[in-house]
């Protein structure tokens, strides 16, 4: 049953989900229609959702083998968190400095900062503690001019005014525990999504920023025990039977 917790989760988002958590990502056509059946998608929808999916670029298709496309490869090593490195009290500070950017434009930037874990102080200033190593693309460094500064006032009043940290952690303690109590596949794997797509909000602050029992690391380490269970599965497991 979907809630506001658990919203519905469309075939395409089924199906990428499984192919992001599989490694390699690529499955076969009746393994996906038997994973999505286990998911509670029929093989109608899983079908019709393949078939636009390669059209549309999403998956290549090859003697029935679906694989992700390249650009989605790129999300799927996106899911995987910046690495985290020790706080010296650096912040960064991100200035869009652009010109004239179309509508379109400011909302892929904004999307980018967001999944690179950046803070809006106000409207085109980003910032976040310097605790984790990624790279920016060329497209990001030519709209903005990057700086390193420390706050004058408290560091933890600003990631207060940056980041809704309680809300971020009462919604992530309701994974936890909607997660615990699951007792059917497809409703653990709608469940799964989306805490997923709660974890890839996380700002990844250092501990001394934190609320004190922060869940992040708990949330992360249920979603990689599942990516681990989907890729220990023995070949075939998603194979319906009989055909």
């Amino acid at each position: 049953m979907e809630t506001p917790l658990v919203p519905p989760v469309p075939a395409r988002s089924a199906v990428l989900s499984l192919l992001l958590g599989a490694d390699p990502p690529s499955l076969s056509g009746r393994e996906i229609v038997g994973a999505m059946g286990l998911f509670g998608v029929s093989e109608s929808t899983t079908r019709v959702a393949l078939t636009r999916m390669v059209a549309g670029g999403d998956l290549t298709r090859s003697d029935a083998v679906y694989t992700l496309s390249e650009r989605l490869r790129e999300r799927q090593r996106a899911v995987e968190p910046p690495e985290q490195r020790p706080w010296n009290g650096d912040w960064e500070m991100a200035v869009v400095t652009a010109g004239s950017r179309t509508p379109s434009e400011r909302v892929a930037l904004r999307a980018e900062m967001r999944r690179q874990r950046m803070g809006e102080l106000r409207e085109g200033v980003w910032l976040r503690p310097a605790n984790v190593q990624r790279a920016w693309s060329a497209s990001v460094r030519q709209d903005v001019t990057f700086f390193s500064s420390q706050p004058t006032e408290d560091p933890g009043a600003l990631a207060g005014e940056l980041w809704d940290l309680p809300a971020w952690s009462d919604r992530a303690r309701q994974y936890l525990d909607a997660l615990a109590a699951v007792e059917d596949e497809p409703t653990r794997y709608r469940t799964m999504v989306a805490a997923v797509h709660h974890l890839q909000t996380d700002p990844l602050l250092p501990a001394e920023l934190l609320p004190p029992q922060w869940p992040g690391a708990a949330l992360a380490a249920v979603y990689a025990d599942y990516r681990a269970w989907l890729r220990t599965l023995p070949e075939g497991f998603f194979t319906p039977t009989g055909r």
